[in-house]
């Protein structure tokens, strides 16, 4: 079966709409609705196991907007740049509150924040906002590396069986996920330096 750019038509090139109210568009803001939920269960109730289903529902969105918004040509501006957000945000406000916890150490949180951080600078100098860049086969990976590899951490914190198998699983997921991280990182640096020059040069001739 296909996962990375399922529902997708071979046969007509993907548009994406001038849409805001569209079903991949509200999943994705049930995604950044799920963070604080998943913050006060780790945080506050110490409940692992319901974050833990958090964790599998938002990961799960992720996939399934992405399906339907190819599959029933509701793809959107709005969604190209909000999606990848949403996966941003919940992966850095899952990963600090589990350093807060005392599950992942505070390297892990570290090691995606740096080059978040450098992307975003780049785009503010460049662009003064989202650099709207197609999300690469790489990143992609990535996200779905780190989203199965978080939910198996926390399941190795609770008292069930197969504890160390749950940990070393989830670290050879997020390990390579932090791996693909920073080439997603070095990709998408290059890429808005490239598109950055561009618009400076086109604005030039048309100067």
């Amino acid at each position: 079966m296909r996962l990375i750019g399922a529902g997708s038509h071979p046969d007509r090139p993907q548009v994406d709409h001038d849409l805001i109210f569209t079903v991949p568009n509200i999943l994705t803001v049930l995604r950044f609705m799920g963070v604080p939920l998943f913050v006060w269960l780790v945080l506050s109730e110490q409940e692992y196991g319901f974050a833990v289903l958090v964790l599998v529902i938002m990961g799960s969105t992720d996939w399934v907007d992405g399906y339907i918004a190819r599959r029933f040509d509701q793809t959107s501006k709005l969604g190209r740049i909000l999606d990848p957000m949403a996966d941003r945000a919940a992966l850095l406000a899952v990963a600090f509150t589990l350093a807060i916890a005392g599950v992942v150490q505070w390297w892990y949180l570290a090691a995606l924040l740096v080059p978040d951080a450098v992307l975003a600078i780049a785009s503010l100098i460049y662009f003064r906002s989202h650099p709207d860049l197609p999300v690469s086969i790489i990143g992609k990976i990535r996200t779905a590396l780190l989203l199965v590899g978080t939910p198996l951490l926390v399941l190795s914190k609770l008292p069930i069986a197969f504890t160390e198998v749950y940990f070393v699983a989830a670290w050879t997921f997020l390990g390579f996920g932090l791996i693909g991280h920073w080439i997603a990182a070095y990709n998408y640096f290059w890429a808005i330096l490239r598109k950055g020059k561009e618009l400076k040069t086109d604005d030039g001739g048309r100067g």
